[in-house]
């Protein structure tokens, strides 16, 4: 009988993980007494981006760093991306890497002065070219924006806060009332709630720079003001081309985007709830049942999702959250959101490393009444109610690209398994992540363990709700199960007595996982 091996997802490839080399290596310290499932993206930024930040960030609990490319240079992103693999390689925790795309944001030009104080009842006109010393003259950095206004559209400034109403367009001006006042600034985004615009999804800076995130070995990188499916394919494409495994976030911040919300997801490989500019773009008032929307279409198509802007804006100055935003963190963990992103808050904030403890706090309060009442379920036999706080997630109706469906159902069987069980860990094999991304995707309440030896996707899982990533190297089952019991005990996960479930494949055959074995340590 051969021995086992641990395959990738897909329906044709299997290879073995190579020979052990050295003893396994595990998260930062601490990391074993606290097992937060929801994962943490941080924005790195002048508060934030020193090697010395991105340690603490890193021993906080972040997950993943954002890189805004709106901001900043490629040779400083580069410094900062080097920074963050010599400090997670130091601290022996797989940290993924998001470069974030800036997009075909439009705004402002110079304004005279700086600010203009935008007054109720008042007009401006919007005009062609680069420059303007009126101060009820705009221009912006979307040449054609004169053509492609009508009367009656909205026009919203400074994040929304600001709202302007097309009165006439003339051949050289756009004449706008001021419906909302308020002062805005030079550079700050234009809005356009329900105007198509021509412009294309990809910029050459945006060109450029995910040939830069190719060439870097980014984690994920990210699309912004996506409308349609084919322009995300299109990235793909474009990172593919370049040798890139990076997986594809779409953010969605366009009412074409919802409009066109299943095929943006299938599409994608993980998706953003990006709320500052889809909270412009339509009634705020609906903002709260958009994001149930997206995030249960991600479910529907076994697609991890970020939940971002504005989670714990006040933090930015203050130690202390509001209320209504810890709440509003909750509630998108309880939504089903795989992971939370911070921006502001610690790019710029004077607290960084205070806001991700705040967030994990959070988080932790959140999971264990959640998985507290998905555990007395359990034990009472029964499937939780509909709505209910500890409900199962849906099954997928479509599984991601490249997994197996009997991997997809040898993970459920295991989660099953373990839960009966009482089991420590659900220890899932994987070259891609794909397995594990089928597990996170469940929501179980026993923790899982991501072992690969492919570090791309170690730094890839360490999205994933509720899995924990770790490098291991092992020819067999045996040698695997003896580096994860290594690894449970230096971390105080586990002791003499526990039980670990293991999914991986029997080597037989070309159908993904198809082994769940049960180890007593």
């Amino acid at each position: 009988m051969p021995a086992p091996e641990l395959p990738t997802e897909s329906r044709t490839a299997e290879s073995r993980i190579s020979a052990p080399t050295s003893a396994p290596s595990g998260p930062a310290r601490g990391a074993a007494a606290d097992p937060v499932r929801t994962k943490v993206v941080a924005t790195l930024g002048p508060a934030s981006r020193t090697p010395e930040g991105i340690r603490a960030l890193i021993e906080a609990g972040v997950d993943v760093f954002r890189l805004n490319m709106a901001h900043g240079t490629l040779d400083e992103h580069a410094a900062v991306l080097a920074a963050i693999r010599a400090v997670s390689d130091e601290l022996h925790r797989p940290v993924g890497v998001l470069v974030d795309l800036a997009g075909p944001k439009i705004r402002l030009g110079e304004l005279p002065g700086g600010a203009v104080d935008c007054v109720e009842g008042t007009r401006i006109r919007f005009i062609r070219g680069t420059t303007s010393d009126r101060p009820d003259e705009f221009v912006t950095s979307y040449a054609p924006l004169v053509d492609e206004l009508a009367a009656g559209d909205s026009v919203m400034l400074a994040d929304g806060t600001i709202s302007l109403v097309v009165e006439e367009r003339t051949a050289e001006a756009a004449v706008c009332r001021v419906i909302q006042g308020g002062t805005v600034r030079s550079r700050q985004g234009v809005n356009l709630p329900g105007a198509r615009l021509s412009v294309a999804s990809l910029s050459p800076a945006d060109w450029q720079h995910a040939e830069w995130a190719a060439a870097a070995g980014a984690d994920f990188v990210s699309l912004s003001f996506v409308r349609s499916a084919v322009e995300v394919r299109l990235l793909k494409e474009l990172l593919r081309t370049r040798g890139s495994a990076a997986r594809v976030v779409a953010k969605i911040e366009k009412r074409e985007a919802l409009e066109a919300l299943e095929a943006i997801v299938d599409a994608a490989d993980v998706v953003m709830v990006a709320r500052g500019d889809l909270g412009v773009e339509i009634d705020v008032a609906t903002m709260p049942m958009m994001q149930k929307r997206i995030i249960r279409c991600c479910q529907r198509f076994q697609k991890p999702v970020i939940v971002a802007t504005q989670m714990l804006d006040s933090m930015q100055q203050s130690r202390r959250p509001t209320r209504a935003e810890a709440t509003d963190v909750a509630n998108a963990i309880l939504d089903g959101a795989d992971a939370c992103m911070l921006s502001g808050e610690t790019a710029i904030g004077a607290h960084p490393r205070l806001v991700v403890d705040m967030m994990r706090r959070i988080a932790r309060a959140t999971e264990e009444l959640y998985l507290d009442d998905r555990r007395r379920l359990l034990e009472q036999g029964q499937a939780a109610a509909p709505g209910g706080i500890g409900e199962l997630p849906p099954p997928p109706e479509k599984l991601v690209e490249g997994l197996h469906p009997i991997t997809q159902a040898v993970v459920d069987g295991a989660g099953r398994i373990a839960a009966q069980l009482g089991a420590r860990l659900v220890v899932v094999a994987s070259r891609t992540g794909l397995s594990a991304l089928a597990r996170s995707k469940r929501r179980g309440a026993v923790p899982t363990l991501g072992v690969s030896d492919n570090a791309t996707a170690l730094r890839q899982m360490a999205l994933y709700w509720g899995v924990t990533p770790l490098a291991v190297q092992a020819a067999d089952v045996n040698s695997l199960l003896a580096q994860v019991v290594a690894w449970g005990r230096e971390q105080g996960r586990l002791g003499s007595g526990d039980r670990i479930v293991l999914v991986s494949s029997s080597g037989f055959g070309r159908g993904g996982h198809d082994m769940a074995v049960v180890h007593e340590v």
